[in-house]
């Protein structure tokens, strides 16, 4: 709902700022006193036209600025817009502003960010409607009228039972169209895909394969100075050299010192012990230095080998991956697809049968929710038609028109033939009135302006009140022609539909705004030679 107006330098406005409630909001003020500019202001901070005519003379610029809460049931809505937009900043209010310059130069925005005015426009179709202004006026947008029925007729559960069928449906029809490629394109991709995999295949890659070889090049290229590292080690070990004998004969001549010793002093045991440790473990070192040596292999062919088998690896890499890892996957990805591609025909054929049990099921849901829309549809008719005779338009009737489009893909009917459909069905619902007699059934948007499209409006908002989402709804001239018993019944349907939705009306009738919870009374005035628009909330006895 709005929640405040904050209006500076608009037309004969110099500075405003109205804070609103819940309920019936009521204007009134004489023929001038600038209602109907409060509106235009708020029709362009929610998108519509700005014109540099509207800046205040001698003023800079024009700002407008509207808070809105955002109602349960457009919150979601607005939310995703705005988050998609990068715009979300709180997810229970939303602000509007415009600004107006001279040379036609203006700037919306939304949260303080600049925006286009397309999707100031968007946002603000959610949250108002302007009865009045028919380019803000969401009744008059025969693309909402089946979701209105729908929501009259309250078949939500059917409807998301259909689009559980549609959307699988919608999936078949995808990988059929993914399948049913030209055989040349098919051919070639086996073509690649069946050498990619030999490949692969052949080069029987193993992870870890790739840190083996590495380690198996280096030992086999270094094979030489392996050999007289580990020589000369163990020469080091048991035999020394001329002047300094083997570590093995010296730290033998320790283990018998240090036996002596311990024989001596018993506490110095543990030192003898680990002399003998240490010898053992030399000795073993010294077995192993011998056999590592004897298998050191001098194989040139066998390197020449390994390199290959490197080179390789690093061209599948630059191909399929930079790891065996990679490679692999990708091996098994291609095999997969070609797997698709040659069942392809096999798959077709199930899927082209499911295609059409899918076709009958959702002909079948899609039948069921045309005939409830029908019910509702007839009942929604009845209501209005009602609403209209106490709004003094007795002579007016309202009709849903339902109808069907062919389409040789679409839904198979009783008759055999097909139609179009879509995520809600196969029905295209539209909205038509004649407000006089003789004169046909006629699309809203084609009704004549003033009190009569604004009673109108009314009649249909009270029937679909809980059916319509917008969350503040402005009446603008709906007094227009009635007086008297008639405006106070345009006055109680006006509070009843307050009741769901925030509603803000611009009378003359005092009978009419006895009704409102909140009175704003607009007047003019002259100040140091200008004409100033003011708003007074009126309480208690001032009303």
């Amino acid at each position: 709902m709005l929640t405040e107006l904050r209006i500076e330098n608009f037309a004969i406005i110099h500075e405003l700022q109205l804070n609103f409630l819940e309920g019936l909001v009521v204007f009134t003020g004489e023929t001038g006193a600038g209602k109907s500019i409060i509106l235009d202001a708020l029709e362009a901070v929610l998108g519509g036209r700005a014109e540099t005519a509207a800046i205040r003379t001698g003023a800079a610029r024009a700002q407008i600025e509207a808070s809105f809460r955002l109602e349960q049931g457009v919150k979601s809505a607005v939310n995703d817009l705005l988050e998609r937009e990068a715009l979300l900043d709180d997810p229970d209010y939303v602000t509007l502003s415009r600004e107006i310059q001279h040379e036609g130069r203006n700037t919306a925005r939304i949260n303080g960010r600049i925006v286009t005015a397309a999707l100031q426009r968007e946002v603000g179709a959610y949250l108002v409607d302007i009865h009045g202004q028919s380019e803000h006026l969401s009744l008059l947008q025969v693309r909402n009228h089946l979701e209105l029925l729908d929501n009259f007729a309250d078949i939500q559960d059917l409807l998301l039972d259909y689009r559980g069928s549609y959307e699988k449906l919608r999936h078949v029809r995808k990988e059929l169209t993914k399948l049913r490629q030209s055989e040349q394109d098919a051919a070639r991709r086996v073509d690649m895909l069946s050498f990619q995999i030999q490949e692969i295949d052949a080069a029987k890659l193993k992870p870890g394969d790739e840190e083996e070889l590495r380690l198996e090049r280096t030992r086999l290229a270094n094979a030489e100075s392996l050999a007289q590292h580990s020589q000369n080690a163990l020469m080091m070990i048991e035999d020394g050299t001329p002047e300094v004998p083997g570590i093995s004969e010296l730290l033998g001549e320790v283990v018998e010192a240090l036996r002596s010793l311990s024989k001596i002093d018993p506490s110095a045991e543990g030192y003898y012990e680990r002399s003998e440790n240490s010898l053992a473990g030399l000795q073993e070192l010294a077995l192993d230095l011998q056999n590592y040596g004897e298998n050191i292999e001098f194989n040139p062919r066998l390197l020449n080998r390994v390199e290959e088998r490197i080179d390789l690896l690093n061209s599948l890499k630059r191909k399929y991956g930079n790891s065996i890892e990679e490679i692999l996957a990708f091996g098994q990805h291609a095999r997969e697809e070609l797997d698709s591609i040659t069942h392809a025909e096999e798959r077709i054929e199930r899927l082209v049968q499911e295609e059409s049990e899918l076709l009958k099921t959702l002909a079948g849901k899609a039948k069921i929710l045309s005939e409830k829309r029908q019910e509702a549809a007839k009942a929604l008719s009845r209501l209005v038609e009602s609403e209209l005779e106490d709004l003094r338009m007795a002579n007016a009737r309202f009709e849903v028109s339902m109808e069907t489009r062919s389409d040789e893909s679409g839904l198979p009917q009783a008759d055999g033939q097909r139609v179009a459909f879509d995520a809600r069905g196969f029905d295209r619902v539209e909205f038509l009135v004649e407000t006089n007699p003789g004169e046909g059934m006629k699309s809203l948007v084609k009704v004549a302006s003033g009190g009569e499209t604004s009673r109108l409006m009314l009649a249909l908002k009270n029937v679909l009140a809980k059916a319509d989402k917008v969350p503040t709804l402005i009446f603008d001239e709906i007094d227009q022609g009635i007086g008297g018993r008639v405006g106070i019944v345009v006055g109680e349907k006006l509070w009843n539909l307050s009741r769901q939705h925030q509603v803000m009306c611009i009378t003359h009738l005092p009978q009419l705004a006895a009704f409102g919870d909140q009175h704003y009374k607009v007047t003019k005035e002259m100040v140091d030679g200008r004409t100033l628009t003011r708003a007074l909330l009126l309480e208690g006895g001032e009303r």
